[in-house]
Formats: structure tokens, C-alpha cells, sequence
């Protein structure tokens, strides 16, 4: 295979497919496969080093204001047994900023009432303490007062059960998630991420320290926070003006 022989793929791909994050994700599996390749003694030869990535623009998530996030919430039945946990759920994501998998695999034992913190486990099993809002502490402590009636419990540790006491999915919580913003009227596209946007997001229009808002998150990167200074012109222009001696 030559570096002419991929170029001619990735025109033909290309062709067929014109979203460049579909273009990135070919060509990056392209290169992992050839260090792959090299790694096992297989090629002498790479030449998928000599491919370009596409340009990919930055894109700016979805926010929902906080009007936005009461009235999902508002459209929770509480007399339903799952209105609990439900309400518990939106409380979390939205209060501590998670990812939908740092949420699913939360448990109880994570819940440290006294100091008001959560152990989050992130990506790569890397933990990190994210402060939890006495709102969200209080809705957990009533879904738990529905979670020790359910029949039977598979998953003792793990804390947001379905009606068969096994730990969600990732799908269901979309799926909840999907029908309350419907319910409620939005047609924004949301899914469990918008909340951890949203966290950021408001966190930063209210003048939070970039830098504390990254270790909330569990950022590697500074430059992955600092998307939110992008949604909230106003915080680089305060910085400016807090900050720069013209200024």
C-alpha cells in the first residue's frame, strides 16, 4: 500500500462522505492501524504519516438556560415510581457538570454527605472530588427512600437503578432525558451531555475561575474548558478588563 493508494481512498471516502469529523475519524484509524503495523514488526513503511486531516471547526454545544432546565424538571411526575430518581438524575447531571457514563456508574458509597462531595470516576478510571449542591443531595436522599422498596436490588452499590434493581443505560437515560425536554416544549437537540455543558457554561457566565471549572469537569486540557469563554463573550472581556493594566 502506498501513500497514493490511501490518497485515492480517502478522495473516493471523501466524496461519499462530506462531514469532516467523518473524514478525521477515518484517517485517524488509518494511522492507528499502520503504527499498529510498525509496532509489530509487519511494515518498515508508514505511509499514512503523510496524510492530512481535515480542518474541523470548533463547534459550540447546545446550552439550556436555567428557565429551560426548572421546566424540564417541572414536567417530572413525582407519583410515578421513577419520579424520584428521575428528578434526582437531572439534579446530578445539571449540579455536578457529569458525563452520562460517570453518572450511571455512580454509587452510593461515592456520596460523601459531610463534606457535600462526589467521587466521580472519569475517563481512563482517573477519580476526581466534584462538589454536589444540597438541591441535588436532597433529591438523591428521596430516590433512595424509593430505591430500598424496589423487589429486588442486583447492583447494592450502584446508586440510579431501573424497576428490575440493575444499573442504567447509557440509552436510558437519553431516552428519560429525550421525553421530558419534549414534554417540556424544547426543541433544542439535548442529551445527557447538554446538562454538563450547561453546568460549565453557567459556572463561567457567573465569573468561576476557568481553572477550577476544568478540574469539575476532569479536563486534561485547559483548552477543552476554555470552549465556554467562546459561549460567554462577556467572561473575556471582564478578564480584560480585570486584568490587563491598559485595560
Amino acid at each position: 500500500m502506498t501513500f497514493s493508494d490511501l490518497r485515492d481512498f480517502i478522495s473516493w471516502f471523501n466524496g461519499k462522505n462530506p462531514n469532516a469529523r467523518s473524514q478525521a475519524r477515518v484517517i485517524s484509524g488509518i494511522r492507528a492501524f499502520y503504527r499498529f503495523l510498525l509496532a509489530e514488526g509487519e511494515t518498515d513503511d508508514n505511509p499514512a504519516s503523510l496524510i492530512e486531516s481535515p480542518k474541523l471547526g470548533m463547534k459550540l454545544p447546545e446550552v439550556l438556560s436555567v428557565a429551560e432546565i426548572d421546566s424540564i424538571i417541572e414536567q417530572i411526575d413525582l407519583s410515578r415510581p421513577e419520579g424520584h430518581r428521575n428528578r434526582a438524575i437531572i439534579e446530578t447531571l445539571y449540579g455536578c457538570g457529569l458525563r452520562v457514563s460517570e453518572l450511571v456508574n455512580l454509587r452510593i458509597t461515592d456520596i460523601h454527605y459531610g463534606e457535600g462531595f462526589v467521587t466521580v470516576t472519569g475517563k481512563g478510571n482517573k477519580q476526581r472530588l466534584v462538589p454536589v449542591s444540597s438541591k441535588a443531595l436532597k433529591e438523591i436522599d428521596n430516590y433512595r427512600d424509593y430505591r430500598r422498596r424496589l423487589p429486588v436490588i442486583h447492583d447494592e452499590n450502584i446508586l440510579f437503578l431501573n424497576r428490575r434493581g440493575r444499573k442504567l443505560t447509557r440509552a436510558m437515560i437519553f431516552t428519560i432525558i429525550k421525553d421530558l425536554a419534549a414534554r417540556a416544549g424544547i426543541r433544542k437537540n439535548i442529551s445527557p451531555h447538554t446538562f454538563r455543558h450547561s453546568f460549565a457554561t453557567h459556572l463561567v457566565e457567573g465569573g468561576a475561575d476557568l481553572r477550577a471549572v476544568q478540574e469539575m469537569l476532569g479536563h486534561e486540557s485547559i483548552l477543552t474548558t476554555e470552549i465556554y469563554t467562546h459561549i460567554d463573550r462577556s467572561y473575556l472581556r471582564d478578564t480584560l478588563i480585570m486584568f490587563h493594566p491598559r485595560a
